[in-house]
């Protein structure tokens, strides 16, 4: 059995123009352990932060940043996934669950 009083997970995903954390964001996801909010993609049109260091000023905790892999010979203009991952994470207080008995 689980404490209904206890701390959760949010996670932040963002993928920078490049990999330096003061380049601007240009994709996200959010994740929330705390159930208070079911965030999605694409459910606002401006990025939560406008940098990876905003997000760290605001309290965001950075747990991995993204591998640096230069491109194959001969592939440096082409389209494919956002290499520029960061995650960050925050620990916050679940609020306790006031329908469930004790």
């Amino acid at each position: 059995m689980t404490s209904s009083n206890t701390v959760r997970q949010q996670v932040l995903v963002l993928y920078l123009g490049t990999s330096a954390l003061d380049s601007p964001v240009i994709g996200w996801a959010r994740y929330d352990g705390t159930g208070a909010t079911r965030p999605t993609t694409g459910d606002s049109d401006e990025p939560p932060y406008e940098t990876g260091v905003a997000a760290l000023e605001d309290g965001w905790r950075l747990i991995q940043a993204a591998q640096l892999v230069p491109p194959y010979p001969g592939a440096e203009h082409e389209t494919s996934f956002l290499k520029h991952e960061f995650f960050f994470e925050k620990l916050v207080q679940r609020e306790p669950d006031t329908t469930t008995p004790q």
